[in-house]
């Protein structure tokens, strides 16, 4: 079994104020954050404590129920569409070591006999 090692990282000054300002405008949540760039939500909690730009009274609603559904759609929509294009990827691996079997089976160059290139 392999340990896999947590991967230690740095985000800048800038990237963080950058960060909380989106989180103000209600342009990406914190679990959003926290999936696309791997960090944890206590993390980018304390972003929102440090560079947090409202007055000291005022408080931002920093997710709602319904944007976090759209994101877990979303993010199941990315994982399929990853799948598709792995599966993609092993039908033209495939495809090619057929072709690659056939050129040593014939003695020939397939590709170059039955090239089909279609002008624009």
């Amino acid at each position: 079994m392999e340990v896999k090692l947590r991967e230690v990282r740095h985000f800048s000054t800038e990237f963080k104020k950058e960060k909380v300002e989106l989180l103000a405008a209600k342009k990406i949540t914190i679990t959003e954050l926290s999936r696309v760039y791997g960090v944890s939500k206590s993390a980018i909690y304390k972003w929102v404590g440090l560079f947090n730009t409202l007055p000291k009274g005022e408080r931002i609603v920093l997710e709602k129920d319904c944007e976090e559904a759209k994101n877990l759609s979303l993010l199941k929509k990315i994982s399929e569409l990853e799948g598709v294009i792995g599966r993609q990827q092993v039908n033209l691996l495939f495809l090619e070591s057929v072709i690659e079997c056939g050129n040593e089976l014939l003695g020939e160059d397939l590709k170059k006999k039955f090239n089909t290139k279609q002008s624009k």
